[in-house]
């Protein structure tokens, strides 16, 4: 019985449902980045090299026969998923450069306090000076 609560109490815990809901957001993104990459980015650049759709370029390997499809290397989808993932990194890059500079404005300034050690050892070192 105490593995189910110990269970229960990790799956209602928030961090792991703060990570369902980020997985969630994160796969939308990753579609709509997709989108922006296929349907925004690349139509402009096949233009700009001649009319190329990315997405079609491929290496024939063996043609179609009457009962197989044809055998591809589709580098074009591989030069498309490139380019959707540098975009990704780049734009989580500066979603979290954003958060650690919230994080820095919110530290406050100075050094820390010192610990009871670190007074007690003071104290200490202060009153082995005045024997001397």
């Amino acid at each position: 019985m105490g593995m189910v609560k110990e269970f229960k109490e990790f799956a209602v815990k928030g961090n792991v449902i703060d990570m369902a809901v980020g997985i969630i957001i994160g796969g939308a993104f990753g579609k709509m980045v997709s989108s922006f990459v296929g349907d925004v980015i690349m139509p402009p650049i096949g233009a700009f090299l001649g009319g190329v759709n990315f997405s079609d370029l491929a290496i024939t390997v063996k043609q179609a026969s009457i009962d197989t499809p044809a055998v591809l290397i589709s580098y074009g989808k591989f030069i498309q998923s490139i380019v959707d993932f540098v975009i990704i990194a780049f734009a989580i890059f500066i979603v979290i450069k954003a958060m650690n500079s919230m994080k820095k404005k919110e530290e406050p300034a100075g050094p820390p306090a010192p610990t009871k050690e670190e007074v007690l050892l003071e104290e200490i070192r202060d009153l082995l000076k005045d024997k001397k």
